[in-house]
């Protein structure tokens, strides 16, 4: 972790909205040709919302480099971010639908998603980088190539630390480009079937392992079960608390969040994990993004865990 991360500062997050429909309590299992009912339904802003929506709720310094259209959605998130007083400087307005929207249809135990996304053309990250000079980086899924190396560099060069999620990755650690971007980024933050996925293992501890000789901070995330981290080759395990679960969209956003925030406040890899465990578990008691923590509400958590 770099002197700036250590010592605070700002964050950039780099991704999408998405506003979330969520059905809970569904009275049966989605198939084709049937119809099934919900107990009870939320639309809530999410997507990468929730990551800077989180971190301003926690007190952080946070950029969010996200496009709005003209139509129904773009405005609704707006209006959210705007009363969550996010700093708009990161925002890319267009004269078109800019449409993102999740349907989550959620149970206790998981939940299934059907996502669409108006096509957009992104901003360059190196050039987003050298406009905001942040602390950390915080990318919500797992990106490589050229352009992005590049911008992992200059990350580096400027002492920002970059914490990338893997969300719903097809490709595997075996890709050249792949090994590549993964040894430029500081955490990498897949949850346990993203793991098992990206390395071809077969249990979290092998995951952990193969991750852990690429990055140089790994946590992977496994719901109910809290999460596990490697750094330096020492390994801490967070359990989470019992919760009633209300909804699970968001839960490992909000986990990202708690990590985050505690790195920046120069937290032990077992302060951070234990605060990404109390934002991850707390999130999962509303829908969406309505759990995400302020500063009290974390403290009042982490003392359910330590408990």
């Amino acid at each position: 972790m770099s002197a700036a991360t250590a010592a605070g500062g700002r964050v950039l997050v780099v991704g999408a909205y998405s506003v979330d429909l969520v059905f809970q309590g569904l009275t049966g299992p989605v198939a084709y040709g049937t119809e099934v009912w919900a107990e009870g339904f939320s639309m809530v802003p999410g997507g990468a919302y929730t990551l800077a929506m989180g971190l301003r709720r926690l007190g952080r310094d946070v950029v969010w480099a996200a496009d709005f259209g003209n139509d129904a959605f773009s405005e609704a998130v707006l209006a959210a971010a705007r009363d969550e007083d996010l700093d708009e400087r990161g925002f890319r307005h267009h004269p078109r639908p800019q449409r993102n929207v999740t349907v989550a249809l959620s149970h206790p135990g998981d939940r299934a998603m059907v996502s669409y996304g108006d096509p957009v053309v992104a901003r360059p990250l190196a050039e987003l980088i050298d406009t905001y000079r942040p602390a950390v980086v915080m990318l919500p899924f797992l990106q490589y190539g050229p352009e992005v190396s590049d911008a992992l560099d200059l990350a580096a060069r400027s002492g920002a630390e970059v914490f990338m999620d893997c969300q719903d990755f097809a490709g595997s650690v075996d890709m050249p480009e792949v090994a590549k971007a993964l040894g430029q980024v500081g955490v990498f933050a897949p949850n346990a079937a993203e793991a098992l996925r990206v390395t071809g293992t077969g249990s979290v501890d092998d995951a952990l392992e193969v991750l852990a000789g690429l990055v140089p901070t790994v946590v992977i995330k496994q719901d109910s079960k809290g999460a596990v981290a490697a750094e330096n080759g020492v390994r801490v395990v967070q359990p989470s608390v019992p919760v009633e679960v209300v909804d699970t969209t968001g839960a490992g956003d909000c986990f990202n969040v708690g990590f985050v925030h505690s790195r920046l406040a120069g937290g032990t890899l077992a302060e951070c994990l234990a605060a990404g465990v109390a934002c991850g578990a707390a999130s999962v008691t509303a829908a969406g993004s309505g759990g995400a923590l302020d500063a009290a509400g974390l403290r009042q958590w982490l003392a359910r865990l330590s408990a």
